[in-house]
């Protein structure tokens, strides 16, 4: 089976840091991109940050210059560096991987998702 697990979610100030790691375990042969979303209740998921096997990035102009996507491929890992958090960053933050699997399928994972909460 193969899964993806966020973690590092919590309660932080406005114009806080936060660091989130999603980490992606199980039979895999490859993974093609990876990204993260964000849910606020009611409201659509939002992807804000992608990266690729090649290590090119994209981000929503709602978090450029501030958030921070990176990629561990030897650990099976992407982190988000979130700098000068804002009260409307609040949010359940989702990891998300396109990826192959063994036996060679493709797959769609998702994360349980982790909450930030962004409050003074």
């Amino acid at each position: 089976q193969v899964q993806v697990v966020e973690s590092g979610g919590g309660l932080v100030q406005p114009g806080g840091s936060l660091r989130l790691t999603c980490t992606a375990s199980g039979n895999i042969l490859a993974i093609n991109s990876m990204g993260w979303y964000r849910q606020v209740p009611g409201k659509q998921r939002e992807l804000f940050a992608t990266i690729t096997s090649s290590d090119s990035t994209n981000y929503a102009d709602s978090v450029k210059g501030r958030f921070t996507i990176s990629r561990d491929n030897a650990k099976n890992t992407i982190s988000l560096q979130m700098n000068n958090l804002k009260p409307e960053d609040t949010a359940v933050y989702y990891c998300n991987a396109d990826l192959i699997g063994s036996p060679w399928r493709y797959l769609d994972v998702w994360g349980q998702g982790t909450l930030v909460t962004v409050s003074s």
